[in-house]
Parts: structure tokens; sequence; C-alpha cells
């Protein structure tokens, strides 16, 4: 190896041998996260939980295959920035999700308030969730898509720990 300044380059060796430990599928990993639409505006982080960690399986399906692809190969204290849109994060925001359900489907005197997050069972025994978004005459307008779908997201990301090693 040519180095014009060799103590310069007996320290990147050194460096580049020492054999720290990155975040591969299969590992264990808690991480400090910050996430954010492109305008900026935080829709979750570390922070709102306790400035607790997540922690989570790369390659578990705990997290959006995104969020787990960006942890690989991150060494612990490093961190990253990532955008994943929203095909790789939620998906789009599909209209047909959003339906208006009549009154008689919701037992006698329920008085829901738009923004509230309401379950309902389908014909087949399915469990919904969804977010009241209009309420009128003909009853209430829920929207059943995931809150996030539609949206590009960013993420800054600390990995803090290699909890286990595949």
């Amino acid at each position: 190896m040519l180095c014009a300044f060799p103590i310069a380059c007996v320290l990147m060796a050194s460096a580049c041998s020492s054999g720290a430990a990155v975040a591969k599928e299969g590992d264990t990993v808690k991480v400090l996260y910050v996430g954010t639409y492109d305008n900026g505006s935080v829709f979750d982080s570390s922070e709102l939980h306790g400035n607790e960690p997540l922690q989570f399986t790369i390659g578990g399906g705990q997290t959006i295959a995104s969020f787990d692809q960006a942890v690989i190969g991150m060494s612990v204290n490093e961190t990253k920035n990532v955008h994943i849109s929203s095909d790789d994060a939620y998906g789009p925001h599909y209209d047909d999700m959003v339906i208006t359900v009549n009154w008689s489907s919701f037992e006698e005197g329920f008085v829901p308030e738009v923004g509230e997050k309401i379950q309902m069972r389908s014909s087949l025994g399915q469990t919904y969730q969804g977010i009241v978004i209009n309420t009128s005459q003909e009853g209430v307008t829920v929207d059943f898509n995931h809150p996030l779908a539609g949206m590009d997201l960013n993420f800054e990301i600390t990995l803090v720990e290699i909890v286990s090693a595949e």
C-alpha cells in the first residue's frame, strides 16, 4: 500500500482489520431512531417511547423490510439516515379501503369522534382497525389503510447494540 502519510496508513489498516461487528440478517439489535415525513415533522421516535431503544431481529418481520435493510452493515454507535418510499414502507393509500359504515352496524349510543381508532369485525370474523375520518347521517366513514400508507418516510437510525448475532 502506497501512502503519503505513513501514520495515517497504519491507523487506517488497524481500523479496517479490527473486525468490528456489523449488523446482519438474523441478528437481534437495538436502535434509537427518529421517523419523519418529507416535510420534517416527526411521526415516531425512540424519544416518544421513553428513549428506550427499539429491539428487533433483522429479517424477523417486526419492522418494515426497508428499515431492516438499512440496519444491515451498520456497526455499533453508527448513525445512518435513510429515505423509504411509500411503496417500500406501508404501500399506497387505497381509496377503496375508505368505507362509510351504516349506523346500524354500531351499538346504539356509539358516538365516534373524527381521528378515533376503532376496530370492526367482518362477516368472516376478521378484525380490522381503522380511523374515523367523518360522521354523517349515512354512517361513519372509516379509513382502514395503515395510518402511514401513501407516505414517504425518513429515518435517522443509530445502532446502539448487537444483542445477539446469528
